[in-house]
């Protein structure tokens, strides 16, 4: 049984959905897409095979046009919340992409309504689909390293080269803390378990960044239990580039955990840039650890448990009420580099 969808949103990433991440999820068939900007619809109609009858300028007229079981929200994430409410209003589930929203309050609007509703409501969270990470949580949970001690994430790429007026992504808001350091904020949460409490966040602004706001930024994070995060994250990097996941050490009583993820090279989603080694203590070197396969990686493997999950399968673990704390310390790190001060993590 395939699921129904109307894919909204199909400009620069929105349109690699449509052309890279949705084809292979056999449970999924594209009722309708929507986007505003008729050449970027028509472009993505016409790469993907799709009646012009089945292509709208808005979600309300597709909605009115055709039978679907759900709504994917690839639009900007300042639309992301109203689309939602009036998917979820007309009936149907929604997988919306990372952030779920600006704010955790505005998030927790559409995770009342949902509710509410009875409706599937999933942020996509893809980096959590890869291997590497819930290795990781699958050793951390069996204590594999004692108490834990301190965690530093390194995450850099240069891109810094494209002309200003066409490249988008110059523009986004906070381009580093909430369209990239976002995934590693869910990813902390994710293997350790805990919940952060509060962050100090601090962005610099080298002369010579093409990006309207920060493109590069160091934290410390402090977890429930005590631990402290040390992140840099940045666009501006002429190091070496890490893996989009970034580069993880974790350190404990016992050892340390090194791993990385979503590394690979070619044009599908696979885990071949994952790694993950245990350096125990008293030994000399670590140990590289065998990693899991699977059928599908990345955005196809969310829209694939979504999908499950609406025919009645498990429900997904980034749920929109599970996500609220990964947006709530993304909230909090933009206003610690506002201003200039440790900011409480306050979940709505």
């Amino acid at each position: 049984m395939s699921i129904k969808v109307i894919h909204v949103g199909l400009g620069g990433w929105g349109g690699n959905w449509a052309r890279q991440a949705i084809p292979p999820v056999r449970e999924v068939e594209v009722a309708a897409i929507v986007d505003p900007h008729e050449p970027t619809l028509r472009a993505v109609q016409a790469d993907i095979g799709i009646p012009a009858e089945r292509a709208f300028a808005s979600l309300t007229a597709a909605l009115a046009a055709v039978q679907a079981d759900a709504v994917v929200i690839t639009a900007p994430a300042v639309v992301h919340i109203p689309l939602a409410i009036e998917a979820l209003e007309a009936g149907k589930h929604v997988l919306v992409e990372k952030p779920f929203a600006n704010t955790a309050a505005e998030a927790l609007t559409a995770v009342q309504r949902a509710e509410e509703l009875g409706l599937i409501l999933q942020v996509s969270q893809n980096y959590r689909s890869y291997p590497a990470p819930k290795v990781v949580r699958d050793l951390l949970e069996r204590g594999e390293l004692g108490e834990l001690a301190a965690i530093n994430i390194d995450f850099r790429q240069w891109d810094n080269d494209l002309p200003k007026e066409t490249h988008r992504h110059y523009a986004f808001p906070h381009p580093m803390i909430n369209d990239m350091a976002i995934h590693h904020f869910d990813l902390l949460r994710m293997v350790t378990g805990q919940e952060a409490v509060r962050v100090y966040a601090k962005a610099s602004y080298p002369s010579f960044s093409k990006y309207g706001e920060e493109a590069q930024a160091a934290m410390t994070i402090e977890m429930a239990n005590g631990l402290v995060v040390s992140y840099r994250g940045s666009w501006l990097s002429r190091g070496k580039p890490t893996a989009w996941a970034g580069e993880w050490s974790i350190q404990g009583e016992d050892g340390e955990i090194f791993f990385t993820s979503r590394g690979s090279k070619g044009p599908v989603e696979d885990a071949s840039g994952d790694l993950v080694t245990i350096l125990r203590s008293g030994k000399k070197r670590p140990e590289t650890l065998p990693l899991p396969e699977a059928e599908l990686y990345d955005r196809s493997a969310g829209l694939q448990v979504f999908a499950r999950a609406i025919a009645g399968g498990p429900a997904p673990e980034t749920l929109g009420r599970s996500n609220l704390g990964s947006l709530a310390l993304m909230e909090a790190a933009a206003r610690s580099a506002a201003s200039g001060r440790v900011e409480e993590v306050v979940l709505p």
